[in-house]
């Protein structure tokens, strides 16, 4: 009967640890993209995002 409460408190645990690193990683990743598109210039923000469709096979022009 213990281990069973042991394991349900480990996979509590567990559970908080994962939404903790995907809620920091994802606040990192904000971050990064926010400043990154926010400081960088317009030219080169339109290069890369015409090089992702075509790398996506997306049609643009």
């Amino acid at each position: 009967m213990s281990e069973t409460k042991t394991l349900q408190k480990t996979a509590k645990i567990n559970t908080l640890s994962d939404r903790l690193v995907v809620a920091l990683l994802g606040g990192l990743m904000g971050t990064f993209i926010l400043l990154g598109v926010g400081f960088a210039s317009a030219n080169l923000i339109h290069n890369a995002t015409h090089d992702a469709r075509h790398v996506n096979s997306f049609p643009c022009h």
